[in-house]
């Protein structure tokens, strides 16, 4: 499939079929749609009319157009919403209905015409591309047969933008990095293990020239790696370290670390998740790792002038004689001791190491991300992630970062009294603290393995997957929040 810009008029454009964009209760037509309509001899008054179309966000209205001397065959109409809450994510939810629309009525060639935001045609663009791209995606990787055949489209015009093949490029690129960590999530924990995740990561850095350093269990043990290891222990697959290195052919203008929790399954080890814990759906653990391959993927290809050190300590969390048990105290690589009073969360465990691993590469700023705590899916819900940060600044630029991407934070407070929860008589804390404030003192443990640098702690477990289509997320994993961490990394440019 082609994406490009077209210089040719609504009026003149020729194809399968026209989808064009209308503000809520727009139902006389103005200007251009309006000039359209003529041309079309009342088509789009009609459509508007016999399915009683009233503009609202994403729905869509499809009709052929009558006459064999017609320059277009269908006519799409997709709603935006009200004008004053137009956003770059209207368009881009735009964009990912009409392709769903084309699709199904089995389009080859489709003009776009939406309305250019902020009067700026290029973000324009490339979010309209993104949408386009991310609502086509359909993983059939585990079927014998694909359900819906091959894509019949072939070429998207984009009118009324310019020239902005730049742009077009960049949201190809930051696609193909959010279908990888789809594509990671949604494999079943018997393909996506430790050993596969890190041959990804060599994939990634052969296609790129990336650096690539993989920290087996003894390079871990030499470290003092104590609370990745415990987690490790009762799995018979070998723990990963991942670090992932770009650097950008000049002096780089800033240089941060990425994150990701890499538990490719998650049983709850010890501490069992019971019936129905939804245990069948924990594949998408490593969600938090999927997505920092992935925007390493996209911005391996982008080359921004920041250095980004992409890491995960990936592992299972497993039952077996060997397991960590409850009550046990694991020592951290920073020599902070923790009380294991729930081995069920591990994940915790893995970033303390992988937190303490980033400082000492002497970074500007950490992001860690994970599907951390069920607390936050109660607290935000599927569709919104909690954002923590020690640095006001650094929380502002995930914030612009994420408007750009369309994917939805919510800053939570740090609230240090909570931490009373965690302490232990034995040891220097515990891994888990009361039900109460949850996603809270989660957040508190994970800060003591971070001393100095400015950090923020993404709580991803609801966003990662969706149970039905959203926007440009179609049901299953979602590749959430690659788009906010590329943004981010590229405006530090």
């Amino acid at each position: 499939m082609q994406i490009q810009t077209t210089t040719t008029p609504q009026l003149d454009w020729t194809g399968d079929a026209l989808a064009i964009g209308l503000w809520e209760n727009q139902t006389e037509l103005t200007g251009k749609p309006a000039e359209l309509d003529a041309k079309l001899s009342g088509v789009i008054q009609e459509l508007i009319a016999e399915t009683e179309f009233l503009g609202k966000v994403n729905t869509t209205a499809i009709t052929r157009v009558g006459g064999n001397n017609s320059h277009i065959r269908k006519i799409i109409l997709v709603g935006l919403g009200k004008p004053e809450e137009a956003k770059l994510d209207t368009v881009r939810r735009g964009a990912a209905a009409i392709a769903r629309v084309a699709k199904q009525a089995k389009i080859k060639s489709l003009g776009i015409s939406l309305p250019v935001i902020q009067k700026d045609p290029k973000h324009t663009a490339q979010v309209i591309t993104e949408g386009i791209i991310l609502a086509l995606h359909v993983d059939q990787r585990f079927k014998s047969e694909l359900e819906n055949g091959e894509l019949k489209l072939t070429t998207v015009d984009l009118l009324g933008l310019g020239e902005q093949a730049e742009a077009i490029s960049k949201a190809e690129k930051i696609c193909a990095g959010v279908i990888l960590a789809r594509e990671l999530v949604a494999a079943p924990a018997n393909i996506v293990n430790p050993v596969t995740m890190a041959e990804t990561a060599m994939q990634i850095a052969t296609e790129s020239g990336l650096d690539l350093e993989i920290l087996e269990q003894e390079d871990c043990e030499k470290l003092g790696m104590g609370a990745f290891l415990g987690v490790a222990k009762a799995s018979d697959i070998p723990p990963k370290f991942i670090h992932l290195t770009y650097k950008p052919s000049g002096t780089p203008k800033a240089k941060v670390a990425i994150i990701g929790k890499g538990v490719t399954f998650d049983s709850g080890g010890l501490n069992i998740k019971g019936v129905g814990s939804g245990i069948e759906t924990m594949k998408m653990d490593m969600g938090g790792a999927a997505a920092t391959l992935g925007a390493a993927k996209a911005i391996a290809q982008l080359k921004p002038e920041v250095e980004v050190h992409f890491i995960s300590a990936v592992t299972e969390n497993m039952i077996s004689g060997k397991a960590m048990h409850p009550g046990d105290i694991l020592t951290a690589s920073n020599g902070k001791t923790i009380e294991v009073n729930n081995t069920d969360a591990e994940g915790r465990l893995t970033l303390a190491d992988a937190l303490v691993f980033a400082e000492k590469l002497g970074v500007d700023a950490i992001i860690d991300l994970a599907t951390l705590t069920g607390a936050c899916v109660v607290a935000l819900g599927d569709h919104v992630s909690g954002l923590w940060s020690t640095d006001p600044q650094l929380a502002e630029e995930i914030k612009a970062a994420s408007q750009l991407a369309g994917e939805k934070f919510w800053q939570m407070p740090m609230e240090e009294i909570y931490f009373e929860g965690l302490k232990s008589p034995i040891a220097d804390m515990k891994n888990t603290g009361p039900r109460a404030g949850g996603a809270i003192t989660a957040t508190l443990f994970l800060k003591q393995f971070v001393q100095n640098t400015p950090w923020v702690h993404l709580d991803i477990a609801g966003p990662v997957w969706a149970d039905k289509d959203n926007g440009v997320d179609n049901a299953g994993a979602t590749g959430f929040p690659v788009r906010t961490l590329v943004n981010w990394v590229c405006n530090k440019e």
